[in-house]
Formats: structure tokens, sequence, C-alpha cells
């Protein structure tokens, strides 16, 4: 009797260390994570060292792809932040083609998608959120802390309306980290899914593997899918950066 061993569809985000390392009893060893997370990052940086080298005057394809990534930002940032933001697009276009690079490379096939980690979407969105709120600071000084504090507000409930407008400030972070990390865990999960299906209908033979082309039919525009979802996710998210970003800014 033959068994067909079937891998877990989360067997893909496991963490897996490389090169083991220490330091001062501090575990800093490169995982699988690490490595694709820097290779998305000079992948980033290699794109946009070459958007500005050797353009031709006639736009050839490589250019005017550059140039359809670039204008997508550029109004992105031009929408939410005005002429304000024009200081802070060089951060706003490297964090929309790192995330975008990221989720890109996690569909190929036994790559690592970073994004799908938790720890990882939870530690960029707080930094993006402290910065935000460093950024705040020095443009308005003390006048930044009457975000959390409407003007016309009874005195009575000043505390209760603090409290409710603080913690839907903090929960920004929760819902920047967690909507980039549940999409592509979903639908690497569910890509994961169908593929073991359909190899599971093949390896059984007869019937079965004639009618596997119906799930690897369906595989395949998932994968169209999933392809269109990485770059909205790393759109939305830069998206989102910038209404924050605009958000303490411009009080409203």
């Amino acid at each position: 009797m033959t068994s067909i061993l079937i891998a877990s569809p989360l067997e893909q985000f496991e963490i897996v260390t490389l090169i083991p390392l220490t330091f001062f009893g501090f575990n800093i060893s490169i995982t699988n994570s690490v490595l694709f997370m820097v290779f998305s990052f000079l992948i980033a940086i290699f794109w946009i060292s070459l958007s500005f080298y050797g353009n031709p005057i006639i736009p050839n394809n490589w250019q005017l792809l550059n140039e359809m990534v670039y204008n997508v930002t550029s109004n992105m940032v031009q929408d939410n932040l005005g002429s304000k933001g024009e200081a802070y697009f060089p951060f706003i276009f490297a964090l929309h083609l790192f995330l975008l690079f990221c989720n890109l490379i996690g569909m190929v096939p036994y790559s690592f998608t970073v994004t799908s980690h938790i720890t990882f979407t939870f530690g960029l969105a707080l930094s993006i959120f402290i910065g935000i709120n460093i950024i705040g600071i020095q443009t308005h000084g003390f006048k930044f802390f009457a975000l959390f504090l409407p003007r016309g507000v009874p005195l009575l409930i000043v505390p209760l309306l603090i409290t409710i407008e603080f913690l839907s400030y903090i929960v920004k972070v929760f819902t920047l980290s967690i909507r980039l990390f549940a999409n592509m865990t979903s639908g690497h999960t569910l890509l994961k899914i169908i593929a073991g299906f359909a190899w599971t209908m093949l390896s059984a033979g007869g019937l079965l593997a004639v009618f596997h082309l119906i799930p690897l039919g369906l595989l395949l525009a998932l994968i169209g899918l999933e392809l269109a979802i990485a770059g909205l996710q790393a759109y939305v998210f830069t998206l989102l950066t910038c209404i924050y970003l605009n958000d303490v800014l411009e009080f409203h």
C-alpha cells in the first residue's frame, strides 16, 4: 500500500537558521528570513540606481516600467501629502519598492515570504509609527498632543475622549501590520493547499489523475490573483503610511 506524504501548508513559513551567530548571549543568527529581507532590500536599491542611469531619449520597456512605478508612488504622495510630502518622497518610494519586492520574491517557489511574519510587519509598522510621531512633535511641538483632544469638548467627557482617541491612534500600528501579514499568509497558504490537492490527485493515478487539471487550473488563476495582491498590499501599506503622516503634519 503506497502512502502519500503531504507537507503542511504552514511549513513554508518556518524560519530556518542558516548561519548560527551569538553576540554577548544575544541570538543574531542569519536565517532565511534575514537572507530574503536583505535580498529584497538590495534589489530595491539596485532598481532605484538603475532608474537614474543611462535612460535613453526614446523610452524602452524597462524605462516605461520604472516611470510607471515612480508615477504611482509620486501620485500617492502628491494626493495625500501635497507639496509638503516632497521631503518624505525618497523614504516612501524606497518603502514601496522594498515591500513590493518582498511580496513578489515570496511568490518564487522555494523562496521565503518575509511579509508573512507578524514580527517583521509589526516591527516595520512600529518603526514607521514612532518616526511619524517624532516628525509630528518636531513640527508642532507640544501642540501635537492636541490631536487626542478636539476643540469644544465638554470637560466632563475629556478623560473618556482622550482614552478613546489614544487607543484608536495606537491601533493604527496593529491594523497596518496585521493587514499585510494576514493577506500574504492566507494567500500563500491557500496556494499551498490547492497545489497539494492537485499533486495528491495526480499521484493517486487513474481517473483522479485526469481531474487534477481542475485544481491545477484553479491554482494558476490564484497565482495571478496572488501576484496582484502582492502589489496591492505593498501599495496599501505605503498609502496608509502617507495618510498617517499627513494626519500628524496637518491637524483636522
